[in-house]
C-alpha cells in the first residue's frame, strides 16, 4: 500500500562506550612565558680578559714640601796693580780690587786665604816693561809654578798664566818676582792683574 505519514523524531539514545584514542594531533602553538625560576649556583671563573685602553691621565698633584737644598760654597777674587815695579821676594800686592766678595783675598799683604778646601784656579795677567820679569806663584810658602818675560828697552809685552791647584782651609797663595827680575808694569793703559777662584769643593 502507500507510504505511511513520517513518525515522531525519538528520544535520545544513551551515550556510547569510550572510543580509542585516535592518532597524536600536529604540534600545537608556543604557549606564554613561564615565570622566572630561581638563580642558579655562581659559575666558575673565567679566564684573565685583554689589557684594556689606557685611562685618562689624572688631575695635578699637590704642591710636595721645599726640599733641603744645599749651601752653595763660594770663594773668587781679582786685583790688579796700582803701581809698576813691586819689590822682589815678597808678595806683590794687588791692591787695586776687582771682586772679593768674600774676602778671602787680602789687598794689604798680597795673599789669598783658602777658606773653602777644594781644588782653585789661579791666573795672571801681567804687563811687562822694559826689564826682565820672573815670577812665581806661591802655595804653602813653596813656589809650585815659574815663568819668566825677558825684555829690554823700552820693550812692552805680556805675560800670562793659568794653573790648578788643590788647596786646604788655611793654605795662602800669592805671586812674587825675583831679585832683578821685576818688570812687571801698569799705567793708565797697562794692567796687572791676579785671579783666583774656587773650581770645585772637595
Amino acid at each position: 500500500g502507500e507510504m505511511g505519514a513520517e513518525g515522531v523524531q525519538g528520544v535520545d539514545g544513551k551515550r556510547g562506550e569510550k572510543g580509542e584514542q585516535g592518532s597524536k594531533g600536529e604540534k600545537g602553538d608556543l604557549g606564554p612565558a613561564g615565570a622566572m625560576g630561581p638563580s642558579g649556583p655562581k659559575g666558575v671563573a673565567g679566564s684573565k680578559g685583554g689589557r684594556g685602553a689606557p685611562g685618562k691621565k689624572g688631575s695635578r698633584g699637590a704642591k710636595g714640601a721645599r726640599g733641603d737644598t744645599a749651601k752653595l760654597l763660594r770663594s773668587a777674587f781679582s786685583a790688579g796693580l796700582s803701581k809698576p815695579f813691586p819689590p822682589p821676594n815678597v808678595p806683590i800686592r794687588f791692591d787695586k780690587i776687582l771682586y772679593n766678595d768674600q774676602e778671602d783675598y787680602n789687598p794689604s799683604t798680597g795673599k789669598f786665604n783658602c777658606s773653602v778646601p777644594g781644588a782653585y784656579v789661579f791666573a795672571y795677567h801681567l804687563t811687562v816693561r822694559g826689564r826682565p820679569a820672573r815670577v812665581s806663584l806661591v802655595a804653602r810658602s813653596r813656589k809650585v809654578a815659574k815663568a819668566r818675560e825677558t825684555l829690554y828697552g823700552q820693550e812692552i809685552d805680556q805675560a800670562s798664566f793659568l794653573t790648578i791647584l788643590k788647596l786646604s782651609a788655611g793654605d795662602q797663595v800669592w805671586l812674587e818676582v825675583a831679585r832683578d827680575w821685576n818688570g812687571v808694569y801698569v799705567s793708565a793703559e797697562d794692567d796687572s792683574v791676579f785671579t783666583g777662584f774656587l773650581l770645585y769643593p772637595d
